[in-house]
């Protein structure tokens, strides 16, 4: 592997890679089939369906990993008592790695279904399991092999767009950049002009150009398609705290669920840089950490995914059914829906803020966005904890943080510990009762940022070419617009106790559907409350499918 994911293999190895005893095996027997395959046969094959997890009984097997420029990397022979998995083995989505027999070998084959038993049914082993098929994928992001390349400059919008969205799906993967990179220019093979990228070089040898996040998604098998002949339990349209708490509790009782986002699990919280106010973690953790142990924990729990997904609109349907079409023309069929959209970032009305969105204009910042700001001047707009996460993580890339702010004091929509962090750093300026004025560029090149005191109208211009926004929330419940579900007048989804219907935690105008976290009128917008809400929400849909039992 390369060497900056050296560290975890070496002082984690033995959680990595742990050998199983004669106890464990026999549990693990119960779950799965022995097989055998010859000397030189693929037991697995990076870009095809992971068949689960191969435990080795006899023999052994070698696992590499290799990219899409050719490049291949030995990560561990696996020898009798080990096994062969990955996160990929308990989703039952396209493997990252090869796995080749270097002798005859037989082995125990768990599917993913099984292995998802095994986890819930066998506590310990299960433990031991998952820590380990975590820490694979930690190496194999670290590593950049096993995953596509992405080949275009590190400050094209494209290239962002597709680079966070691999990032934040917790997805292996390299950017190259032609100007740079020398092995970026082996693009020439594919006849690409520096006009037509960005490019993806899929593991598999296909070639996308500036795909959607759908193409790139199906190129890398991370979605199937979705039985329209099922009927879930429960259908969960959004994939952050909220969505991912609901989904773990409905799946650790039994219920059958799935969850869609139209984009990436976490949703605004995955982008957080620290989170240091969530209960039992006293010395913080990312939002991306954080999201992607919940994202997991539903997996294991048998929750179904289907993401990047865009649901378009909710019906209803024959039985006291509900539908959800999406825009790829799918169906889902399911008896209870939750609504965890949440919210959106407000955009300013300044003329020609589309022209730098996704280049210099961000809603979030993640390492990804604060690599272009090494030693550059940033204007950062808002004043919620967001905003105070963001300004403190961006501090330590930038040589200056403008903070801008409507209000008059941060203390009145930010929490203490960050205010006061914030004060602390010397390159963070908080800029009270100011607003964005002007953004200054051409060809989509953010050259400088104005903005405006306004008791004063005094207006500064800087040179800045990043801006980030974090302007309140507008909820992402657009799609909702014929569904007749009610909202208020900023958009946001009612509930009771507001509707003065009989009280039903969460429920809507429309018996059977829920909302939750942020998209839900008078919520609290913070992570803990929204995962609350989560949790709370499956207790109302027990309550709901008690009486409207499904159709024999």
């Amino acid at each position: 592997m390369a060497s900056n994911a050296r560290p975890t293999i070496e002082t984690r190895r033995e959680q990595m890679f742990p050998t199983l005893d004669t106890s464990d095996l026999a549990r693990a027997r119960r779950f799965g089939e022995v097989r055998s395959w010859a000397k030189g046969e693929r037991v697995m094959t990076a870009g095809e369906t992971s068949p689960g997890m191969v435990v080795i009984l006899s023999g052994e097997v070698a696992v590499a990993q290799h990219d899409a420029m050719g490049s291949h990397e030995a990560i561990v022979t696996h020898t009798p008592g080990s096994f062969m998995a990955e996160l990929t083995s308990l989703s039952g989505s396209a493997a990252l790695a090869d796995g080749v027999a270097q002798s005859a070998i037989e082995a125990i084959v768990i599917p993913p279904p099984r292995l998802r038993d095994l986890m819930v049914q066998e506590a310990d082993l299960g433990e031991r399991i998952m820590r380990a098929l975590i820490l694979r994928r930690v190496a194999l992001i670290e590593s950049g092999y096993g995953g596509p390349v992405i080949i275009g400059r590190a400050d094209d919008s494209d290239v962002l767009r597709l680079e966070g969205y691999l990032t934040r799906n917790g997805h292996p993967h390299q950017r190259l950049d032609p100007e740079t990179d020398e092995a970026a220019q082996a693009v020439e093979r594919y006849h690409v002009e520096s006009d037509g990228l960005p490019i993806v070089l899929c593991p598999g040898g296909q070639m996308l150009r500036n795909p959607s996040e759908n193409e790139l998604a199906r190129c890398l098998g991370l979605i199937k398609p979705i039985d329209e002949a099922k009927l879930y339990d429960v259908a969960i349209a959004g994939a952050g705290p909220a969505g991912l708490a609901a989904a773990v509790y409905a799946g650790s009782e039994g219920l059958s669920v799935l969850m869609l986002d139209c984009r990436a699990f976490g949703g605004q919280a995955g982008a957080s840089a620290r989170i240091e106010n969530y209960l039992g973690f006293p010395t913080g953790i990312t939002g991306m950490r954080l999201m992607a142990r919940a994202f997991n924990q539903a997996q294991k729990f048998g929750v179904e995914m289907a993401i990047p997904e865009e649901i378009q609109r909710l019906r209803s349907g024959p039985d006291r059914e509900f539908v959800l079409e999406t825009a790829r023309d799918q169906r889902i069929r399911a008896r209870a829906v939750v609504i965890a959209t949440g919210a959106r970032y407000r955009r300013p009305n300044i003329a020609n803020l589309a022209e730098f969105e996704g280049s210099h204009v961000h809603y979030w910042a993640s390492p990804i966005e604060a690599k272009l700001c090494v030693n550059e001047e940033v204007a950062l707009v808002g004043a919620g904890n967001s905003a105070g996460q963001a300004a403190v993580f961006l501090a330590t890339h930038a040589t200056k943080v403008w903070l801008l702010m409507r209000g008059r004091d941060l203390r009145a929509s930010m929490s203490s510990y960050l205010v006061d962090r914030i004060a602390a750093q010397d390159n963070i300026e908080v800029l009270a009762e100011t607003e964005l004025a002007a953004l200054e560029g051409e060809n989509g090149h953010l050259d400088s940022v104005r903005w405006v005191h306004r008791p004063s109208g005094r207006e500064t211009r800087r040179p800045v070419r990043h801006l980030f926004l974090f302007m309140g929330a507008e909820p992402n419940a657009d799609w909702l617009a014929s569904s007749g579900v009610e909202v208020d007048a900023k958009g946001f989804v009612r509930t009771n106790p507001e509707l003065n219907r009989a009280f039903r935690p969460m429920q809507t105008s429309w018996p059977g559907i829920f909302a939750i976290g942020d998209v839900r009128a008078c919520s609290v917008k913070r992570v803990a409350s929204a995962v609350g809400e989560g949790a709370q929400v499956v207790a109302s849909i027990h309550a709901w499918l008690a009486e409207s039992p499904a159709t024999p």
